[in-house]
């Protein structure tokens, strides 16, 4: 019988174990925000989000297909997404009461349990990169307003003016919330329901490993600096080595239900299958204490969950079959790969 020598049967074992590692298929899935109402849409805007998140998920895929970490792929998505107006996060960002932009985000690496956030920033132009940067360039977590600010020029995050995130159309929405606010209505109009606007990404790299990212401008309307979910690690944002969760919803109940963790603590703790465990927060948990919206989250396994209980959530994602999907409204078919 032949047998091999224990170098060669070594070296075989090592190439085994690499060419499993990278066996694991990429993923990605991104969100432009819950919330939507099919009435209230125009062919025009629908054409532009579609495009637009069409982008970003190309964007974000093609670090993975490139062999690029997790991080760089929910990082290039967030980006593409923070730079459309059409979105309420970076250039598309809504106004406070008191006429500003005020932007929010995080990031977190669900192998090392690294993150980073930043809260209340009104001259970063991709909120996302300095999330990214406090994560990896300081020994802090979150950091907001004014320092936060100092520490993007340190480290040659691009800053603009604020005018840069100024449209006409979050403009008027700001105007018709405070002219709701002076006449006693209450949120009348769902475009300044204002709970809904985020952007996010959840990616699982060939080396399986997993990362999430949001990042949002906020509710129009919103006042005193509030802070909603989306930079706060385990509420709108959370990724560990089981799960990877970007939320988007009305920010208070999420922070009450520290929805995304929860949801990861349910696949990796309690063993509910992906599906379940979101289903259960956002669709139950949630709605329970009155709250509403909808998350992404990606399992290490590859699995995907997109649930809601809006009339739509723009979203995309990337599974095992390599194909860019894009859907806004809650009859259109999820998972289909």
């Amino acid at each position: 019988m032949n047998r091999l020598n224990p170098l060669c049967a070594a070296v075989l074992l090592a190439t085994s174990c690499a060419v499993t590692a990278a066996e694991t298929r990429p993923v990605l899935v991104i969100h432009g925000g819950a919330g939507v109402v099919r009435s209230d849409m125009t062919a025009t805007i629908e054409a532009d989000v579609r495009a637009a998140l069409l982008k970003a998920v190309n964007a974000g895929y093609a670090e993975l297909k490139s062999g690029k970490p997790a991080l760089d792929a929910v990082t290039a998505a967030i980006t593409v997404l923070e730079d459309d107006p059409n979105f309420n996060a970076g250039k598309g960002a809504v106004f406070t009461h008191d006429g500003h932009n005020e932007l929010d985000s995080a990031i977190m690496d669900g192998s090392t349990l690294k993150a980073g956030a930043i809260a209340g920033v009104r001259t970063v132009r991709n909120p996302i990169l300095l999330a990214r940067s406090v994560m990896e360039k300081s020994p802090h977590v979150m950091m907001a307003g004014r320092g936060a600010e100092d520490f993007a020029k340190a480290n040659g995050i691009t800053l603009v003016e604020p005018a840069y995130f100024r449209t006409e159309r979050r403009w008027q929405q700001l105007q018709k919330a405070l002219a709701e606010e002076k006449a006693g209505v209450a949120h009348a109009d769902p475009e300044t329901a204002k709970h809904f606007g985020t952007v996010g990404a959840v990616a699982l790299d060939r080396s399986g490993h997993l990362a999430a990212g949001t990042s949002t401008g906020g509710m129009t309307n919103k006042r005193f600096g509030r802070i909603g979910d989306s930079p706060v690690i385990g509420a709108g944002t959370y990724a560990d080595a089981n799960c990877a969760v970007s939320g988007t919803g009305w920010g208070e109940f999420y922070l009450r239900t520290v929805a995304a963790h929860s949801i990861c603590m349910r696949v990796g703790l309690l063993k509910q299958p992906l599906a379940e465990a979101a289903a259960q927060v956002i669709n139950k948990d949630i709605p329970k204490l009155g709250g509403d919206g909808g998350a992404i989250a990606l399992a290490a396994d590859g699995s995907m969950a997109m649930p809601f209980n809006t009339d739509g959530m723009f979203r995309a994602w990337v599974g095992a079959d390599g194909v860019a999907h894009v859907a806004i409204y809650a009859d259109e078919g999820d998972l289909a790969d």
